[in-house]
């Protein structure tokens, strides 16, 4: 289980979520090695079953499954409190919330596509 010394954030998460994902021995280990790995971890009063994954303006809900912690949904762009969706609007790639649009420029993609990447790899399961 976690220790309390530097991972308050951690600890903050894994105490708002529902207790079913406490029963899930690898997902608190999972949440831990996210955020050490660069990965800032959020609570959403609209999910309470989930953990917003944040990096870059990148953004992926969480959700335990019965192998841990499982991404829901696309991962996509943080506008506010909102995921900006990755859509072609207009012959041009976007993120999109709403009404809110933000352009999907090389960078953002890039770094979308390594957010995508690295938590992946954080989330595969290893073997013991």
């Amino acid at each position: 289980m976690i220790e309390s010394s530097g991972h308050s954030e951690i600890i903050r998460c894994l105490n708002s979520l529902n207790d079913s994902i406490l029963s899930m021995p690898d997902s608190a280990e999972q949440l831990q090695k996210i955020y050490v790995a660069g990965f800032e971890l959020k609570v959403f009063d609209r999910f309470p079953k989930c953990v917003g994954v944040v990096r870059d303006q990148c953004i992926a809900l969480l959700v335990p499954g019965t192998d841990g912690m499982q991404i829901l949904g696309t991962p996509g762009w943080e506008m506010g409190d909102a995921i900006g969706v990755l859509v072609e609007a207009g012959g041009r790639l976007v993120f999109q919330a709403k009404q809110e649009v933000v352009e999907a420029t090389p960078e953002r993609l890039e770094a979308l596509r390594r957010f995508r990447e690295d938590l992946r790899q954080l989330l595969e399961p290893t073997s013991s």
